[in-house]
């Protein structure tokens, strides 16, 4: 059998705020296999979104281990994980996070460029095309819908062709037509790549889409 994507061994994650310390995550142990889907779901505040930082090292434990890919997350620092990152996987957030100043097609190829890829721009044009928006390629996100801006980051998130795809609350801040859209088109990429895809999601008709469902309660698996 192959070695899980993800082991976390008693994950802990506590942050001091002004009221002093707050325990966030208390003890997560999971694994998650190769090509898995997993829903990450729970009430607001129950610690889905900090797991899915701490899987993807945007978020460092104060305790336990965190293993993506049989490397130890929880040992690397800072440049470390940011290369992790760039090579292994790809992250899309509920906020499209695109730059403003650079049309479709460059906000996909500059992080390609960034990694030292001589085809950044040729596998960003195939990546735009993947997610419909072949006609779009040269616009400013100011010109893009809130789902076309969700497609060009989904297309920046899959242009590396990573192992995992994180996802966190990527229909957020669409309507429920283009919310549809975007999921189909996650698990879309995700059948292409053979990537592993871990998404926090409050809606239970597209937790019921994932290979399995992980409830997390107050900082703990439910």
């Amino acid at each position: 059998m192959s070695d899980p994507v993800f082991s976390l061994q008693d994950a802990v994650l506590s942050l001091n705020g002004n009221a002093g310390r707050v325990d966030i995550l208390k003890g997560i142990t999971l694994e998650i296999n190769a090509g898995e889907t997993v829903g990450l779901v729970g009430p607001s505040g129950s610690g889905k979104s900090s797991l899915l930082m701490v899987m993807g090292g945007l978020e460092q434990a104060t305790g336990g281990t965190i293993s993506a890919l049989g490397q130890n997350l929880s040992a690397m620092n800072e440049d470390e994980l940011a290369l992790f990152r760039r090579d292994r996987m790809g992250i899309v957030f509920q906020s499209f996070h695109l730059i403003p100043t650079m049309t479709a097609l460059e906000n996909v190829a500059t992080p390609l460029e960034l990694a030292g890829h001589a085809d950044a721009f040729d596998r960003a044009e195939v990546a735009l095309n993947a997610v419909g928006l072949g006609d779009r390629m040269g616009h400013y996100p100011a010109q893009l819908s809130g789902g076309e801006q969700q497609r060009v980051a989904l297309a920046r998130a899959t242009a590396p062709e990573p192992a995992i795809l994180l996802a966190d609350e990527p229909t957020g801040n669409l309507d429920s037509t283009n919310g549809a859209a975007i999921m189909d088109l996650l698990f879309d990429l995700r059948d292409r790549y053979g990537a592993t895809l871990v998404l926090v999601t409050h809606s239970d008709e597209l937790a019921a889409r994932c290979d399995r469902v992980i409830r997390l309660h107050d900082g703990r698996v439910a």
